[in-house]
């Protein structure tokens, strides 16, 4: 009996610091870090975005970068890099801070370290490697619309991606991230289903309509990308002015890749893409566009890319175009001037993928132009570049290959 008020006591101070750390850990949510997200650059071999939220300002927001090799090194001491802070609102009428860092002057082939913050309130340390500033061989990932049930259901699309392809070296996003673009909400599940990877695998996104506000509820003089676009991610500046951080091209290891919006100003993209690819030492070229140039469902029978943009591509000799909109799946054969070509002529390959749950009735216009179609097929693309070939492989959630094929140069 004696000993039940000592106990009683200890119980009692024990609760009072629960009560004190927890309440201390709930008053620096709000300085902590939230969804991280690694972008490419127009210098991937040498510079590394980084974009990240909090929901208070926070005094020197800032990211700290070191070679993994050096990490555990006590003599060496992290880069550090201020933020380019901004605020943003958001519906529910509160606020948020974003904050982007693009790291400079690293070195290629490199395995860096970094973290995003401030005193006391750090991310983890995560890793990126930088690309080679020459030709070499790698594989990135391609995902169309997930639209939809982004958080119960694509969270799976991504987790068995990373596990098919776990050196992937980016991962490219052809549109429709989320049902409705200036819904935060939304976007928190996008994120979430992403989990960790976006610290560590950089994301290539392109602006799909559903990025847009809704065209029922909006006239076509407010039709904007959603003002959470720009803050939440950090992508190259070098496109047709306008369309910043929206239309995009860099270099990887032997490959240039262009990003283009089709929601605006395709025309003003036409005369830019002519430029970009007439200047283009790369060996191999890929276009990302969220609307095919070819659709393939019922509901999509009119494009206004053809008159515009196919000939471009013609013409500089693009490898593949990779899109989404069309919620199902599907290959060209190798084309030019809107004609299949044969193996011994240069052709462009059109793709377009579906990676979420939202499906449409498939269409038979251009079913003369298709090597492979796929309907109600949720998949993901693997692209691999290596020296004169470059090989496709498009997957399901079981990790099946359901489509295939090489272009040799």
């Amino acid at each position: 009996m004696t000993g039940f008020p000592r106990i009683k006591s200890y119980m009692i101070v024990a609760g009072l610091c629960l009560l004190l750390c927890a309440g201390r850990g709930l008053a620096g949510d709000a300085a902590l870090p939230e969804r991280i997200i690694l972008n490419l650059t127009e210098t991937p071999f040498s510079s590394q975005a980084v974009t990240w939220r909090t929901r208070e300002k926070g005094l020197s927001p800032r990211a700290e970068i070191i070679p993994v090799s050096d990490l555990l090194n006590p003599e060496i001491r992290p880069g550090a890099f201020p933020a380019l802070s901004t605020p943003v609102a958001l519906d529910d009428k509160t606020g948020v801070f974003q904050h982007s860092v693009v790291f400079s002057g690293l070195l290629p082939g490199t395995v860096y370290a970094y973290r995003v913050g401030e005193d006391p309130a750090w991310s983890e340390w995560n890793q990126f490697k930088t690309a080679q500033d020459q030709p070499e061989p790698f594989t990135f990932l391609y995902f169309g619309d997930v639209q939809e049930e982004v958080f119960s259901m694509c969270s799976q699309v991504f987790r068995v991606a990373f596990q098919k392809e776990p050196e992937a070296r980016f991962w490219l996003f052809a549109g429709d991230m989320v049902d409705n673009g200036p819904d935060d909400r939304l976007w928190g599940d996008f994120f979430s289903a992403l989990g960790w990877i976006s610290r560590t695998m950089p994301l290539v996104p392109a602006a799909g309509n559903h990025e847009y506000p809704d065209p029922r509820k909006t006239t076509a003089d407010q039709r904007r990308i959603t003002s959470l676009w720009r803050p939440q991610f950090t992508l190259p500046e070098n496109g047709p002015e306008g369309l910043e951080e929206t239309v995009f091209r860099f270099d990887y290891q032997g490959l240039r890749v262009v990003v283009l919006n089709g929601n605006e100003k395709i025309p003003e993209q036409a005369l830019w893409l002519e430029g970009v690819l007439s200047n283009n030492p790369q060996a191999w070229t890929i276009v990302v566009i969220h609307q095919p140039a070819y659709p393939i469902s019922q509901r999509k029978t009119h494009t206004d890319f053809q008159d515009l943009l196919v000939p471009v591509f013609d013409r500089h000799s693009v490898d593949l175009v990779l899109q989404g909109h069309d919620h199902g799946y599907a290959r060209t054969v190798s084309l030019k001037n809107h004609q299949p070509v044969s193996e011994k002529d240069k052709g462009v390959v059109y793709i377009i993928s579906n990676s979420g749950p939202k499906f449409y009735p498939p269409g038979d216009r251009y079913d003369h132009l298709m090597a492979r179609t796929l309907s109600r097929t949720i998949s993901f693309q693997s692209v691999r570049v290596e020296d004169n070939i470059l090989q496709y492989r498009a997957y399901t959630l079981a990790k099946e290959t359901v489509d295939a094929f090489e272009i040799r140069k």
